[in-house]
C-alpha cells in the first residue's frame, strides 16, 4: 500500500513541472532559472506572474475604477450608479454583483472590527441602510451573505446554516425589488446547494430563472454545482445538465462549453490513466468548448470563463498551440476556475502557461508563428 502512494505521489509531482522549461528533442524538460533555452512567457507578451489580476476573469475596467474609488472612500455611491447603468438579465450585471459582494467580504475578512476600529465593507451596510429599496444592493448583500457563509463556515453546521437563511430572506427581498431580474434567483444557487434543496424545490427556483434569462451562463453554472456528484446529485445527472443546455443553446452562446465544466467537476482526485485527457468524453467536451468560444460575441463576458478552462484541458491534453490560442485572449486575468481552486492561482496559471509555451516551442514555435 505505501508503495502505491509513493507511485501516486510521483505521477502527480511529475505533471507539476516548473515554469522554467525548454525544447530538447520535442520532449518538455527542466532548466534551472536564467537559462538561455528556458521557455519565457514575456516573449509572447505575457504579463509576469505578480502582475496578474486575481480580482476577475477578465477585463471589466469601469467595475475596476469603481471598486477602488468605493474602497479608498468607503462610499458606495459609485457602485450603485454602476450597477444601476448595467442590464439587468446581462452576465456583466452577475459579475458585477459578485465583485462587489467579494470585496466586501474581503474587507472584513481583513479587518473585522474591534473597540477601535470599523470593520471592513461598512460601505455596503451603509448603502444598505440609506438604499433599502436599492435592488442592486438588495442583491449585493444577498449575495454577501452567500460568500460569508462559504468563507467562514463549515457546511452542516449551525453557523452555516443559520447566515444561508438569512441569506435565502436577502434573496427574497432583492427579488421583490426587482421582480424581472434573475441576479436574486441566481444567487439563491447557490442557497440551494448550501441549504440542501430537494430536487422539485430546486427545479422550482431553476424555472424562475428561465422564465428570466433563459441563456445566462452564470446561472448554468451556479446550476451545475447542485448536480453534481459531491453536492445533491451524481455525474449523470450533471453530464444530463449540461448536454441539455448545450443542446438547447442558441448560436452563438456559451452554453455549448458546459460540459466541459460538468467533466472538470467529476475529474479524479488522481489520475492514472494514460491518455485521459484525449479521452473521447474530455475530446468531445473541449470540443464543445473550442465551438462555443468561436463562434461567441467577442465580448462577451463569459468567454473568459470558458478560455480559462480550456486552458487548462488543453495543456493536459498537450494541445500546446491551441492552448497558446486561449492564453493570447485571457492572459493578465486569473479570477476563473481552476485557478481560483488554488491558494495562489496566479502561481497555479502560471505554470500551465509556462507548461503551454514549452509545448509550443518544443513542437516548432515561436512568438513570430502565434497568430494574433
Amino acid at each position: 500500500m505505501e508503495i502505491l502512494w509513493v507511485l501516486m505521489a510521483l505521477v502527480m509531482l511529475g505533471f507539476v513541472l516548473s515554469p522554467f522549461l525548454f525544447r530538447r528533442r520535442g520532449r518538455i524538460e527542466q532548466v534551472p532559472p536564467g537559462h538561455p533555452d528556458a521557455a519565457d512567457p514575456a516573449n509572447y507578451g505575457f504579463a509576469p506572474q505578480q502582475e496578474l489580476d486575481v480580482r476577475m476573469p477578465g477585463p471589466d475596467q469601469d467595475l475596476l475604477d469603481v471598486l477602488d474609488l468605493v474602497q479608498r472612500t468607503q462610499d458606495h455611491h459609485a457602485a450603485a450608479q454602476l450597477l444601476a447603468g448595467t442590464e439587468a438579465e446581462g452576465e456583466v450585471r452577475w459579475q458585477r454583483v459578485q465583485a462587489f459582494a467579494g470585496a466586501a467580504a474581503l474587507e472584513l475578512q481583513q479587518r473585522p472590527g474591534g473597540v477601535s476600529e470599523t470593520p471592513g465593507g461598512q460601505w455596503l451596510r451603509v448603502w444598505r441602510a440609506e438604499a433599502p429599496k436599492d435592488a442592486g444592493g438588495a442583491a449585493v448583500h444577498a449575495e454577501f451573505l452567500v460568500q460569508q457563509a462559504w468563507r467562514t463556515s463549515t457546511p452542516g453546521t449551525d453557523d452555516f446554516r443559520i447566515i444561508m437563511e438569512e441569506a435565502k430572506a436577502a434573496c427574497g427581498e432583492a427579488a421583490l425589488l426587482a421582480p424581472g431580474d434573475p441576479i436574486p434567483y441566481i444567487i439563491e444557487l447557490s442557497v440551494a446547494r448550501g441549504l440542501a434543496y430537494s430536487q422539485p424545490e430546486f427545479e422550482q427556483l431553476w424555472l424562475k430563472i428561465l422564465d428570466r434569462a433563459p441563456a445566462h451562463m452564470g446561472a448554468h453554472l451556479a446550476a451545475l454545482h447542485y448536480w453534481c456528484e459531491k453536492w445533491h446529485g451524481s455525474r449523470e445527472l450533471a453530464y444530463a445538465f449540461a448536454e441539455a443546455a448545450a443542446a438547447r443553446a442558441p448560436e452563438g452562446s456559451l452554453l455549448a462549453a458546459l460540459p466541459l465544466f460538468a467533466v472538470f467537476e467529476h475529474l479524479p482526485d488522481v489520475n492514472l490513466v494514460a491518455g485521459f485527457y484525449q479521452s473521447e468524453v474530455v475530446t468531445k467536451a473541449m470540443h464543445g468548448a473550442l465551438h462555443a468560444v468561436h463562434s461567441a460575441r467577442p465580448d462577451d463576458p463569459m468567454s473568459a470563463h470558458v478560455r480559462h478552462l480550456l486552458v487548462f484541458f488543453l495543456v493536459r491534453a498537450e494541445r500546446w498551440a491551441e492552448a497558446m490560442n486561449q492564453l493570447i485572449h485571457v492572459d493578465g486575468h486569473v479570477g476563473a476556475l481552476p485557478w481560483t481552486l488554488s491558494p495562489d492561482p496566479a502561481a497555479e496559471f502560471a505554470v500551465y502557461r509556462a507548461l503551454a509555451v514549452a509545448g509550443y516551442e518544443a513542437n516548432g514555435g515561436s512568438p513570430a508563428t502565434l497568430p494574433r
